[in-house]
């Protein structure tokens, strides 16, 4: 018999600078990665070429078993304001909704910015259209569905020149029907129409937010749509199996492609997802259950907050100051990466960013025309990163060019080139630091429980600094820093999220009525999975209840161990309710009457798991896997505004055997990412090739070994 021929399972992750690739070999159990610069503007460019090389590599196309991308065109289309043109139907007087919003600005300066300006309409008033009709909060139809006010609807979508139209009707969460009956006469007569109703989008109360995740669905759904489609027909003409192709979503988990456009808002983090789900793997791996993420790539820096092994997921979420209600992990995204400008205004301040040079022309330091100083070329100016390639040398780095336009930048500061460069890299730092402040200090978690998992190109460089500067005590290092959001995709399940509301006292639930819904969502939802060819046995389901004590605006999700509930089951979790409340927001009140207000499902269709690559035991010195040393810049001390550049060693990271200690200051470089290790803290390799950096006191330093 012949032997089979190898499989593999390809994952691949679109940043603003690189895409990346992870290919896992089902028959050896290995991995390798790769990087290739991104094509913003038509981003499966950069894919299929990647694809192209790994064929040249000896992995063909028609050999890819399982196939999952993380894109970034979803999020690039509502923050560039680029999605399509949307006409929106609402119930009769209630137009101004998408205007008055929440009547609330966000948190932070626009408080009180006397000139701020809400994120302009997705959908503009001349393209929304009223509808005659009206349920009760209970679903009850208080006046029939206009026949008439259906059919200009349909005339104007059709004739006025929208893509996409948007149907958010006053509690059609209770009663879908109206909602229906207009998108059923939408397809009929204008079947090249987008429609999203946010009764199968949406279900869940609350008229606003509601609302605007229908909307944005319905604005970038055509674009993701299109590229998916684009995408999914390239692969079929490479030979790529059709039916494991997978999307990841923001909640941590994949879609299949034909899935994909019907929900572009659930892909709004697509990318980051990744990252938040292989930390998981990787922290349970090692024994470590509280992580904060830290994903510093090209443009942006993504962190989030892992507590008992459980990534944190919330259902208010902002982008661009527009509100999304579906699913997503809890994820904070500043604008920090190594393509990350640094600019001086007119006052001779130094900010770095927002603005990214992106993939092109990217950091002066790549060659590619850069003129402006950014976060990469104050790394080089400083000596953390590589003066002469990178990419194990696919990469030249022009060192000169970095110096000079960061020398530029220290012209317009009146200081010299590396005060300038040590500026650069801590303004951006401290950005960083207050994002993950956000999610973690200002929530009520000690930071002294919580272990940086540092990954992204750019992460490793950064992270070493900042959990001094935040008093973290420990940084892990993933064995591909660089690929490891992409290496997320890999160990991603296929994830559906339902939700019902129906608001009641926990005190007077009839609990048949709870377990009917519970049995709805479940049965639609294993429909759904089988649809995707996932046996019974490949599935398995989450429940969880959203309540509040009565009179509050918001809720808390509480996880249900098991359906269907009894009355002491309730009880428990009311209980659990207090404890989460008192958790979050610093305080309980048990004698507080309870509501439930929403009803959730997570279904999971399992995908066959990958492990995790281990490294064998150093069996050699640490002084093998050096390769040199260069000068670095570091602090004389902790906090300190001075600095001098230190003689540092430099080591190959594919040499490190499990084992082998570091003592800083050192560099440690790798294909995809480099190591700054601080003249604080040492590194010690575990035996799935993770670095471990931590703290060491003066009289516990060890020598290298």
């Amino acid at each position: 018999m012949p032997d089979r021929p190898p499989a593999y399972r390809v994952a691949t992750d679109t940043g603003g600078t690189f895409t990346d690739f992870v290919v896992f070999d089902e028959s050896t159990g290995t991995y390798r990665i790769m990087k290739v610069p991104s094509s913003p503007h038509q981003p499966d460019q950069a894919l299929l070429g990647g694809l192209s090389t790994l064929e040249g590599q000896g992995v063909p196309p028609d050999g890819i078993s399982v196939f999952t991308h993380g894109t970034t065109v979803g999020t690039n289309a509502l923050l560039e304001e680029r999605g399509a043109r949307v006409g929106l139907a609402v119930t009769r007087g209630f137009r101004g909704v998408p205007e008055a919003m929440q009547q609330s600005r966000p948190f932070g300066r626009s408080i009180f910015d006397l000139g701020y300006e809400k994120p302009a309409l997705l959908a503009a008033q001349s393209d929304t259209v009223e509808i005659a009709e009206r349920l009760t909060a209970s679903g009850e139809v208080l006046e029939p569905v206009s026949e008439a006010t259906v059919a200009e609807a349909v005339r104007r979508f059709r004739d006025s020149g929208v893509q996409s139209v948007a149907i958010s009707l006053l509690f059609s969460f209770m009663n879908d029907e109206h909602e229906q009956r207009l998108a059923s006469a939408l397809r009929e007569a204008a079947p090249d129409l987008w429609v999203t109703t946010s009764s199968e989008l949406l279900p869940q109360i609350r008229e606003y937010v509601r609302l605007s995740t229908t909307v944005i669905n319905a604005y970038v759904s055509p674009v993701v749509g299109q590229y998916v489609g684009r995408l999914s027909a390239a692969l079929e003409r490479l030979g790529v199996a059709p039916g494991r192709r997978f999307t990841m979503q923001s909640n941590g988990g994949s879609v299949p492609f034909d899935r994909t456009p019907d929900r572009g808002v659930a892909t709004i983090l697509s990318g980051p997802a990744g990252g938040v789900t292989a930390s998981v793997a990787i922290g349970r791996a090692v024994g470590i259950d509280d992580l904060i993420t830290f994903d510093m790539g090209g443009t942006s820096c993504d962190v989030s907050l892992i507590q008992g092994g459980e990534p944190t997921v919330s259902d208010q979420n902002t982008l661009g100051g527009r509100h999304i209600a579906v699913p997503m992990l809890d994820i904070n995204t500043v604008s920090a990466g190594g393509g990350t400008v640094a600019v001086v205004d007119e006052h001779g301040s130094l900010h770095v960013g927002p603005r990214s040079a992106g993939a092109v022309p990217g950091p002066a330091a790549y060659g590619r025309g850069g003129r402006t100083a950014t976060v990469t070329d104050a790394n080089v100016v400083l000596g953390y990163l590589n003066p002469v390639s990178l990419l194990d040398g696919d990469l030249a780095v022009d060192a000169a060019a970095a110096e000079r336009v960061v020398g530029e930048v220290a012209g317009r500061l009146g200081v010299d080139t590396v005060r300038a460069a040590d500026g650069i890299v801590r303004v951006v730092n401290v950005t960083m630091g207050q994002a993950i402040r956000s999610i973690s200090t200002e929530r009520g978690f000690d930071l002294r429980d919580f272990t940086l998992v540092a990954f992204g190109g750019a992460g490793p460089l950064h992270a070493s600094q900042i959990a001094l500067d935040l008093g973290i005590p420990r940084v892990l290092v993933p064995p591909s820093p660089g690929a490891t959001s992409a290496l997320g995709l890999l160990m991603s399940d296929v994830k559906h999220d339902l939700v019902r509301s129906r608001l009641s006292d926990v005190a007077e639930l009839d609990v048949e009525d709870a377990n009917e819904l519970f049995e709805q969502m479940e049965t639609a939802a294993a429909k759904q999975l089988s649809q995707e060819g996932f046996r019974k046995d490949e599935t398995s389901f989450r429940y969880f209840l959203d309540m509040r004590y009565s009179g509050q605006g918001y809720e808390n999700p509480v996880p249900v161990q098991a359906v269907p509930l009894t009355r002491q089951d309730l009880a428990r979790y009311r209980r659990d309710f207090d404890a989460i409340h008192e958790q979050c927001h610093g305080h309980a009140a048990p004698d507080q009457s309870v509501e439930i207000v929403n009803y959730r499902l997570q279904a999971i269709g399992i995908v066959p798991p990958v492990s995790l690559p281990t490294v064998p035991a150093a069996d050699g010195p640490l002084s093998a896997a050096a390769t040199g040393s260069r000068p670095a810049y570091f602090p004389d001390a902790a906090g300190s505004d001075t600095g001098r550049y230190v003689e540092v060693p430099v080591y190959a990271r594919a040499r490190l055997g499990a084992g082998h200690r570091i003592t800083g200051p050192a560099v440690v470089e790798q294909y995809d990412s480099t190591v700054v290790v601080f003249p604080e803290q040492r590194a010690e390799v575990d035996g799935h090739g993770n670095l471990l950096i931590t703290r060491a006191r003066q009289e516990e330093e060890e020598p290298s070994r």
